[in-house]
Order: structure tokens, then sequence, then C-alpha cells
């Protein structure tokens, strides 16, 4: 029984550190993403109108 149990909880364990990582990772990559948008939203530059040249 014990034997049983102590497999269920190492299985469950490693699941949990798993999806622990994988969300970690997720949440780091959205921040970091979510950072360079607002980088490149302040450096862009908005074009100018002109007007069209017909040949």
């Amino acid at each position: 029984m014990s034997n049983s149990f102590n497999l269920a909880m190492l299985v469950l364990a490693s699941v949990a550190a798993l999806v622990f990582g994988i969300l970690l990772a997720y949440g780091l990559l959205r921040a970091a993403f979510a950072l360079m948008r607002q980088r490149e939203g302040r450096l862009a530059v908005k074009p100018q109108p002109q007007a069209a040249r017909v040949a």
C-alpha cells in the first residue's frame, strides 16, 4: 500500500512540476512580448500623407 502511495505521489509531483514550469515560461514570454510591443509603439514613425503622382 505504501509503495503505491509513494509512486502516485511521485507521479503527481512530477506532473505538477511540469505544469508549473510550462505556466511560468508562458507568463515570462507574455510579459517579454508585451514589453517589446510597448517599446515598438513608442519608436514607430507615423507616415506622412503624400499626394499620389499620376504619370
